[in-house]
Parts: C-alpha cells; structure tokens; sequence
C-alpha cells in the first residue's frame, strides 16, 4: 500500500466519453456559468447600491448570491476546461482543496438559507416584533454563524479525505473530487470513514431541510390570518425560497443520505447543486419580486427614475 503523498495527480473520468456530448456540454455549461455569475453578481450590486441593503431579507440574499458565486466557482471552470482536455486531471492538492471548498461553501449556504427562512417566518408570524427580532446586529451574527457552521461542517470531511491512502489506479468516476469518490479509490477499509461523512453531509442536510419545511409549514398556517393582499405578497416571497431549498436539497440528500458508495447518475444530480440551482436563483429571486426588479432598475437605469 503506498501512502497518499505518492499520489501526485488524479484522473477525472468526467461527465461523458463521448466527444460530441463533451462539446455540447462546453457550450452549455460555458453559457451556464456566465449566466450564473451575470446573474448574481447582478443581484449583489444591486442590493448592495439600493436600500433594499437594510432589509434583513434583502442583506441575506446578497450572501446568498456571493456564495453561490464562490461555490460553483469552485467546480465549474474546471469542469469547462476538462470538457476541452484530452487528459482531465487534478493534482493532488487542489483535489483536497476542492473538497474543503466545496464542502465550506456548500455548509455556509445550507445555513444561509435558514436564516432565510429564520427572516421569513418572524416578517410573517411575529410582525409587529419583526423590526426587534431582525435587527441588524441579529443579522452580523446569524451570517457569522452561517460562515462558521460551514467551517465546522467542511474541516472534518476535509482531514477525512485528505487522510486517506490512495493507490492505483488514481481514476475518480466524476467530474470533480467529492469524498464519496475518493473513498470509492481509497485503498483502505472505508465503511466508518463514510459512516461519518453521512453524519457530517447527510444528516445536516436532512436535519436542517425538515427544519425549513417545518418552518414554512408554521409560516403557512398563519397566512390563514392575512389578508388576501398579505397572503399574495408573503407567499410570492415564500415559494421564492422553498423553490430554492427542493432544488439544492434534493440532490444532496440524494447523494449524501445513503450507504457510502457512487452512482452514474451522481454526476448529475451533482449538477444541479453546484450549477443549476446557483444559477436559477438570481431568476427565481427577482421575476416574482417586484422590490427587486425595481431596484435593479433603479440601480443600472438611473435615467428612467
């Protein structure tokens, strides 16, 4: 068995062999990922130059857009790159920093989003303290809280991978380096090594969707009080969020909510939370917002106000 520092490189085999898929797949991914960043990085200057910034909801969307951006940041130049590349690989060291990166961002957005939701249910449930309960010392420390858990959630996964022992062949079946395909070429017994990943991935992602849900299932019982002018405008607000939260969920409950092992079609529910959802949120966030899409207008067309 030969120790992990004689593994120099890796080999990803990518999302396909097949030369046309890998060209179609360039062009839509490349396409992806500009629409991805124009689109956040529309939302968080936006947000940023209007007041919309003092607005608790508004402050902890701007986070949300900036670690989308970090976060996919992390897998999807390379995975363009590779699309292109005769031989796709990745050293051994950014191979251990993508997945304390990826694990990092993934963790802190995870708690982002219930604070989101945290936001939602004290606008809708305790109205007339919200202004108390949100104030913007509340909301330094619950972002604060969101960047720590996701430090606290990605170093331990990250000393996992990067104790494993690797030995030939260095091949992982994906199109970027996540724990469960290094296990898969680890050459050491790996059950409680994925055992724990469950526990820091899994059961986080399960605990704190159940959470949201839960929440939004309180949110929508009191809505029955609003008025039909109130129920229209919370709802519009919620559905926003709860879009959000089925798609980047879902495919991580998938993936990290079972026995340690790897499937084709990982690759591409891994899609969906490091590109698609990042990528549908700008959209989902603005078209049934009105304060935001007047806000952007007001922001990059100065002349029409």
């Amino acid at each position: 068995m030969k120790s992990q520092r004689n593994i120099s490189e890796f080999i990803l085999l990518g999302l396909s062999y097949n030369q046309s898929i890998q060209i179609f797949c360039f062009v839509l991914f490349l396409l992806c990922y500009v629409a991805l960043l124009a689109g956040n990085l529309l939302i968080l200057v936006s947000i940023q130059w209007s007041p919309l910034f003092h607005q608790p909801m508004y402050y902890f969307l701007s986070h949300l857009s900036f670690i989308d951006i970090c976060y996919t940041s992390t897998v999807t130049p390379k995975l363009i790159t590779d699309l292109l590349a005769e031989k796709k690989t990745i050293s051994y060291g950014n191979c251990m920093l993508q997945v304390l990166t990826m694990h990092f961002f993934g963790g802190t957005e995870i708690f982002i989003l219930t604070a989101m939701a945290f936001d939602r249910y004290a606008a809708i449930c305790k109205p007339l303290h919200y202004v108390i309960i949100m104030n913007r010392k509340r909301c330094h420390l619950l972002v604060l809280a969101a960047w720590a858990g996701g430090a606290i959630h990605a170093f331990p996964l990250f000393s996992t991978a990067i104790g494993l022992p690797f030995c030939a062949p260095n091949e992982i079946d994906h199109y970027f380096c996540d724990i469960f395909p290094l296990l898969k070429v680890a050459c050491t017994d790996t059950y409680i090594t994925g055992v724990l990943v469950i526990a820091f991935s899994g059961m986080v992602a399960l605990v704190t969707f159940i959470v949201l849900f839960v929440s939004y299932g309180i949110i929508l019982f009191t809505l029955r009080n609003l008025s039909a002018e109130g129920r229209r405008k919370a709802l519009s607000t919620c559905w926003s969020h709860v879009t959000v939260v089925i798609l980047f969920f879902g495919p991580v409950i998938f993936i990290y909510l079972r026995p340690p092992t790897t499937f084709p079609e990982d690759k591409i529910f891994a899609l969906f939370y490091t590109i698609i959802a990042p990528m549908f949120n700008p959209l989902i966030y603005t078209l049934r917002n009105s304060e935001m899409k007047k806000a952007i207008r007001k922001v990059w067309c100065p002349s029409l106000f």
